[in-house]
């Protein structure tokens, strides 16, 4: 990424996850990012802690960046679309993180630009984040090449199909939901068990933590990792058999299931 330039629509926190994210890996300068965004506390702030240049109206942003990323909410997407139509042009690249808006509406609102729609998820703030990407049919090549590295910067990054991200969006974009709710739990299953809640809160996440890394830096299935620790009559294999019991797998698999079909419903 030798001479784009990238624009941010939006300076919330996945828009400052992204501006971290590029810097610190050394992807984009500070110097080529401008972000638009329209409080001014906000704009100061990101001005002094990363050096880029911020904007409040959809001009300058425009005239500056090659790369438009817009980071807002879905529910106001269409009235900021308004404000940028007149000025977005084919040298522009636009970069949807808004959940749950297919490419079909930015394209009614905006026409058919070059766009990739991106489904990140919050772990992204701490760069850490998991997201899956989908260009339309005027995007390039290089242009999904582009979006893979802009979002590997803030964690992994995928290309899937389109037909695919409201699934991604109940897996990976509602999962820390998912895992944040079975975190708790574990700390209050220690906290039931008489650890101290401030011992068990660290202990049960450095366990997540721990686990994540063993699978990802080893490459073994979660099978094979769960067969590490599980064995014949021990402790595990009792804890394990109660989730069974429970219906945990099937409970977290109809989740799933189940937010991926509510993003499609919000998509329409």
């Amino acid at each position: 990424m030798k001479k784009e330039t990238i624009g941010l629509i939006g300076g919330g926190q996945m828009g400052e996850a992204l501006v971290r994210g590029m810097i610190n890996s050394g992807l984009v300068p500070a110097g080529r990012i401008m972000v638009a965004e329209p409080d001014g506390k906000r704009r100061d702030s990101l001005s002094q802690t990363y050096q880029v240049k911020v904007t409040d109206i959809a001009e300058p942003l425009c005239d500056f960046a090659s790369v438009l990323i817009l980071a807002v909410k879905p529910q106001i997407i269409r009235p900021v679309l308004a404000q940028y139509k007149v000025f977005v042009g084919s040298n522009h690249l636009l970069i949807s993180i808004a959940a749950g808006v297919p490419i079909s509406a930015i394209e009614r609102e905006i026409g058919r630009q070059r766009i990739i729609r991106v489904m990140p998820n919050t772990p992204a703030l701490v760069l850490a984040g998991a997201s899956a990407l989908s260009p339309n049919e005027q995007a390039s090549a290089e242009d999904l090449q582009l979006g893979m590295k802009i979002f590997s910067a803030i964690g992994t990054c995928v290309h899937l199909p389109e037909s695919l991200l409201d699934a991604v969006t109940g897996l990976s974009g509602s999962g820390p939901g998912y895992v944040f709710t079975f975190i708790e739990a574990m700390i209050d299953g220690g906290v039931l068990a008489g650890i101290p809640r401030p011992v068990a809160e660290q202990l049960v996440l450095q366990t997540v933590y721990g686990s994540a890394k063993l699978a990802l830096e080893t490459g073994k299935p979660p099978a094979v990792l769960k067969g590490m620790v599980t064995s014949p009559g021990g402790t595990t294999i009792a804890g394990l058999h109660v989730l069974e019991e429970a219906g945990m797998r099937g409970a977290i698999m109809t989740a799933v299931d189940r937010a991926g079909k509510r993003s499609k419903e919000l998509g329409s």
